[in-house]
């Protein structure tokens, strides 16, 4: 009896969720076009607000636009449930944050997730294991790499699992039980390796936390990510883009002598409204809303669109 009445708990607020929902009203699908290439990605994250605020409208904006650009996957990078993460597989929570929100058809693709920080407050392997449940989730480990071509192009993302990088997350075992489990050397290495054979066109590195940022959030994760994972990104010098997500707005951040674009794309749902110049800083918006990535065989660009469908912002790669 308890578990029928959670899921009708659970269906009543789905329903709620799907009538009242507002729809973007965004710009025409002929603007929308231009965005297209070869390789098309998405890429969301920090969206898990039960439908609420932006998460829902965005959620259409994506496959309203998914329709005339046809991505090839999504990227979600990290805090897709927030604020403890999930207990299991079947928390309910699934269909709230996720599968009733971006029920677009043209969503009904490959997602690539990663850990944020809000999901090691809860299960970590439940989220890679949900990917026996939902056919669109795809999570082979906590870090991983898909190699995507079309054309004459080839993509190579590299996914990877930034809280264990944190030292702060790694010491508050009774908040962040799993972030001490995890072998960090063993996880550079990894990249490292991944990294010195990597021969695509395009290697782009998604992970939940950023390296640079304007923020209030503790200056300690930026500097260990900086320590443990910058070193390995300048190694062989072939990482074009690292984008994260975790400050909840959008930065684009270029670093003197350093050819690799630092991009913070924003929330999916709500964001945060206060967001300042940095060192680096090339453009910064408090909108929220999700990013598009677009590869051609001698270009990269990658789009931050804002919850009307806008192009605020496009970091531009060539060859």
């Amino acid at each position: 009896m308890k578990n029928l009445r959670n899921f009708i708990q659970t269906t009543l607020v789905v329903s709620s969720l799907l009538l009242f929902s507002s729809f973007v009203k965004a710009q025409t699908p002929s603007e929308w076009e231009k965005l297209k290439d070869d390789i098309n990605v998405f890429m969301v994250n920090d969206m898990g607000r039960n439908g609420y605020y932006d998460q829902k409208p965005i959620a259409e904006l994506m496959g309203e636009m998914g329709e005339t650009i046809g991505p090839k996957c999504i990227i979600a990078a990290g805090d897709i449930h927030h604020f403890n993460g999930v207990a299991s597989v079947n928390d309910p929570l699934w269909l709230t944050n996720f599968e009733m929100i971006y029920s677009h058809p043209e969503l009904m693709i490959d997602w690539f997730p990663v850990l944020g920080n809000h999901e090691y407050r809860g299960n970590t392997q439940a989220v890679l294991d949900y990917g026996k449940i939902s056919r669109r989730w795809v999570m082979p480990a906590r870090y991983y790499t898909k190699v995507l071509h079309s054309g004459n192009a080839t993509l190579r993302i590299l996914f990877l699992d930034t809280t264990p990088l944190i030292n702060r997350y790694r010491n508050e075992g009774e908040i962040y039980p799993d972030a001490s489990k995890q072998d960090r050397q063993k996880e550079l290495d990894w990249i490292d390796e991944t990294l010195k054979n990597a021969k695509e066109d395009w290697v782009i590195c998604v992970g939940h936390h950023p390296i640079y940022a304007d923020t209030g959030k503790d200056k300690e994760e930026r500097n260990d990510m900086q320590k443990y994972l910058l070193p390995v990104l300048h190694k062989y010098g072939n990482v074009a883009i690292y984008a994260c997500g975790h400050i909840h707005n959008f930065q684009h951040i270029k670093m003197a002598d350093d050819n690799i674009d630092y991009v913070v794309n924003s929330s999916a749902s709500l964001s945060r409204k206060k967001v300042s110049n940095i060192e680096g800083t090339v453009f910064c918006s408090n909108d929220d809303g999700f990013s598009i990535i677009a590869a051609s065989k001698n270009e990269l660009k990658m789009y931050m669109i804002n919850n009307k469908g806008e192009v605020i912002h496009t970091i531009t790669k060539s060859k």
